[in-house]
């Protein structure tokens, strides 16, 4: 059956792009629940597909809104991000992992939110306005501007990327049984796809108050 962890493993954001339908290899499904029975979800993908997912004993992360002013140095952070237009890059998401998840999932890699889209995980080791000014260190929290740049550091390497108004800002907490219900939205990372044409899944990340960005 399923469990509500505190933390929801950092790691499902590790996962490269895969084949859609691979064997074996982890693939990330979105999509929307559209009936839960126990363990066995139905979920209406966004590409429109109908699947069936099985979660094993599985940990259960949910998705609050928050804002850029949540957002301080120091903090550990994962940023979806998109080349900018003139160079650089532009975060579409940011969402905030609790502190005990710290590390997990470090590092910049590609995802596939959508083409040539980053996933990056790291620790918010400066902020200020405008990226292509460069960074600035900031302690305390941050107001929400019409650019910032928050540049993450992840082992000896870090990257900036443009948070603007219209980047999605959100923080995982734990979950719970009752966030899976019929109309929330869903992102399930490290899906593999089963020799009976379903998935099978050890967890979830689900909209509470907003849908999941990533």
């Amino acid at each position: 059956m399923m469990r509500s962890l505190p933390a929801v493993a950092g790691a499902i954001f590790a996962f490269a792009l895969v084949p859609a339908f691979a064997q074996v290899k982890p693939s990330i499904v979105r999509g929307t629940i559209e009936q839960v029975d126990g363990p066995l979800l139905t979920v209406k993908s966004r590409s429109g597909e109908t699947l069936k997912v099985k979660l094993i004993d599985a940990k259960i992360s949910a998705v609050v809104k928050a804002s850029l002013a949540d957002v301080k140095a120091g903090d550990f952070v994962g940023a979806t991000a998109e080349p900018a237009q003139g160079g650089g890059w532009k975060a579409a998401e940011v969402h905030i992992f609790p502190s005990a998840m710290r590390g997990t999932g470090e590092g910049d890699r590609a995802y596939d939110y959508r083409p040539k889209s980053t996933m990056t995980n790291g620790t918010v080791s400066a902020m200020g306005n405008g990226a292509a000014a460069g960074p600035s260190t900031v302690g305390g929290s941050v107001a929400k501007t019409s650019g910032t740049a928050l540049t993450l550091k992840y082992g000896d390497s870090e990257k900036t990327v443009e948070v603007t108004p219209e980047t999605k800002v959100v923080s995982l907490v734990a979950g719970n049984n009752g966030d899976l219900k019929s109309g929330a939205q869903v992102v399930i990372p490290g899906a593999t796809h089963q020799a009976d044409g379903n998935w099978a899944a050890a967890r979830i990340i689900v909209g509470r108050d907003v849908a999941p960005p990533m």
